[in-house]
């Protein structure tokens, strides 16, 4: 006799998550190993944090991403601080409000202005 096929349902208890800090170094290794120079500019809450990315494409030129882990543990990305490439001032200005906004936030920037690294899951459109 086989055993029923089990669906999920909205009470099934979430599925571990990997922590903020542990993604976070992940991150700035994957970098490392290709030669693309990142920093984390602020650190957050190790466990559960926001991340913000800011991706250096070129002079005045900043792609600001924030991440957003969904109710199923996937992530995507959001284009935050208007949407498309920022100036440097601008970029400065919203996470300066970020941080206001939620201490626990953390910060990677990257530079790559040849534009190699990408996040690891979809960015929303």
């Amino acid at each position: 006799m086989r055993a029923p096929v089990r669906t999920p349902t909205s009470f099934d208890p979430p599925q571990p998550r990997l922590k903020v800090h542990i993604w976070v170094q992940a991150q700035i290794r994957l970098c490392d190993v290709n030669f693309i120079s990142a920093v984390v500019a602020r650190r957050g809450d190790a466990d559960a944090g926001a991340v913000v990315m800011r991706l250096v494409r070129g002079m005045q030129k900043n792609l600001l991403l924030r991440r957003q882990v969904q109710a199923d543990g996937a992530a995507k990305w959001e284009p935050a601080g208007g949407g498309g490439e920022v100036d440097d001032a601008a970029a400065g200005a919203y996470l300066a409000r970020e941080i206001k906004r939620d201490p626990d936030i953390w910060i990677v920037e990257v530079d790559d202005p040849k534009g190699r690294y990408w996040p690891d899951a979809p960015i929303a459109s």
